[in-house]
């Protein structure tokens, strides 16, 4: 079987590695002097599924793996950069040496190193910007929300510049008054008479004006024809700007 030189050891002191998202870590080997022929290796994880990670034989440089101490016959530590979620797994280092068929066969290995992905820590100042854009958010969202019951308080109160009129006229009852918006049979169909008098130069935006009469008698003036006990009545017409 395979054989190396009497008095060899070989040291892999690490167990666990705690290793963030693109940072580079560490694999520790060191082996003793009395070493035979045969490479050493890094593998990730053991038996048919394991993975050469680097190789001492071996010329060109694996992806992103670099020895620490380059040509070292007794130090195999390794560093291995931008470490990813796919790099997690139990890291071997192994000796091997030729057996009698000439193949290289398994001498010794190390324990272990099992390598985890670490969750970054949140630094106080990031906590503290958390903190401040919370505080932010809601403060935008309380203002949102007055400013909403605000424009609803206040279209609620824009019938309140059309209320209904009460007026006396004469002897008559009292007739409530509505806007010009009323339904046919109320006296609004008294402006839609009056409006049909008035100058054609009137813009888009007067049409959109609220009008409203208001009855008031007037003093008695003598007029011929008048039947006794009554009183003349006028009406006038007003125009506030609708919003």
């Amino acid at each position: 079987g395979a054989q190396a030189g009497p008095g060899f050891s070989l040291q892999q002191p690490q167990d666990k590695v705690s290793v963030a998202v693109g940072e580079t870590f560490t694999l520790r080997c060191t082996t003793s002097a009395d070493a035979g022929p045969g490479p050493v290796r890094w593998l990730k994880g053991w038996g048919s599924g394991s993975k050469t990670i680097y190789d001492q034989k071996i010329k060109e440089p694996f992806s992103r793996v670099t020895r620490v101490v380059e040509k070292s016959n007794t130090d195999f530590t390794i560093h291995i950069r931008n470490f990813q979620p796919d790099d997690a797994g139990t890291y071997y280092c192994v000796k091997f040496v030729k057996g009698k068929t000439g193949e290289n066969e398994v001498f010794q290995h190390g324990s272990g190193t099992e390598v985890s992905i670490r969750e970054t820590a949140l630094v106080p100042g990031m906590v503290a910007a958390a903190v401040v854009l919370c505080f932010l958010i809601l403060l935008l969202l309380g203002l949102f929300v007055a400013l909403c019951m605000y424009r609803r308080k206040h279209q609620g109160g824009v019938g309140s510049l059309c209320p209904a009129r009460t007026v006396a006229m004469g002897s008559f009852s009292s007739v409530p008054l509505r806007c010009c918006a009323g339904t046919p049979g109320t006296p609004s169909e008294v402006l839609d008479a009056e409006s049909s008098h008035l100058p054609s130069q009137q813009s888009s935006k007067e049409e959109n004006d609220i009008h409203y009469a208001d009855l008031q008698p007037l003093p008695p003036a003598p007029w011929r024809g008048r039947s006794p006990g009554t009183a003349p009545t006028e009406y006038a017409s007003l125009r506030v700007a609708a919003k």
